[in-house]
């Protein structure tokens, strides 16, 4: 998480989502991380959409997705890491003309990616406390859905946080971060408050994002993970997914 000024405390680690290490909590700073050995990765995740993150490993080893939309390449999550090598390899692959963020995990440096690239930021007010570092390239929406791009629209589900949100795209995938997370079987998926520590969410939250789902159509769930990536049949393996957990929790 990035702050607007140094403070001792880190309420994003400090939330029961979260946590510290015993050894206290650390801070860093772009600077610091450039002058070490990071470097930008790029892959293709599926079609249309190539993955961006950082080498060697870095904070929660979170990558973003470039989505190659009809009306302009878009930024689906942050990662924390900016420099000219990720600037040049986000400029050879067509720029980009938005970002949203699923939930305030991946805030990172979105303030740096909004200036870099001129574009705004998404991010649902549900979440607006977690916001470290006010600035006005970030936009504020409301309700249970936007279209913030053709065949783009993001969905609140409310899992995890309370602004947590995914992206539908029309070509047959959902972008869900760890709203909706892609496990290991890939033939179902996880709704938890926190993962770490965890918690499972809550029955009717996790009944309503299947609710609020269930009239979209699409194949492919990218999750929050390199390869984390369910290639087919995805719609049906969220509903099925909502039933297996609100049976064993109910």
């Amino acid at each position: 998480m990035q702050y607007a000024a140094p403070r001792a405390d880190c309420p994003i680690c400090e939330d029961d989502r979260q946590w510290v290490p015993e050894s206290g909590q650390q801070w860093t700073d772009l600077e610091t991380l450039r002058a070490g050995e990071y470097r930008v990765r790029a892959e293709e995740e599926g079609e249309g959409v190539i993955g961006l993150g950082a080498e060697p490993r870095f904070a929660i080893g979170e990558r973003a997705l470039l989505v190659k939309a009809e009306g302009g390449n878009f930024l689906w999550d942050c990662f924390a890491y900016l420099d000219e090598d990720v600037v040049a390899k986000v400029a050879e692959l067509g720029g980009i003309t938005g970002i949203a963020v699923s939930h305030p995990h991946y805030y990172t440096t979105m303030v740096e990616w909004a200036h870099t690239f001129d574009v705004p930021v998404y991010l649902h007010e549900n979440d607006r406390q977690w916001i470290g570092r006010p600035d006005p390239s970030l936009e504020l929406w409301s309700g249970s859905k936007l279209d913030v791009a053709p065949g783009l629209t993001l969905l609140n589900l409310g899992v995890h946080f309370a602004g947590g949100t995914v992206m539908h795209w029309d070509r047959g995938a959902l972008f869900s971060g760890d709203i909706v997370q892609v496990i290991p079987d890939r033939s179902h998926v996880g709704f938890m408050y926190s993962y770490p520590n965890y918690i499972p969410e809550r029955p009717e939250i996790v009944r309503h994002a299947a609710e609020l789902l269930e009239p979209y159509e699409y194949e492919q769930i990218y999750g929050a993970w390199w390869g984390a990536v369910v290639r087919s049949d995805g719609a049906a393996i969220v509903q099925k997914s909502a039933q297996r957990y609100l049976k064993h929790v109910l």
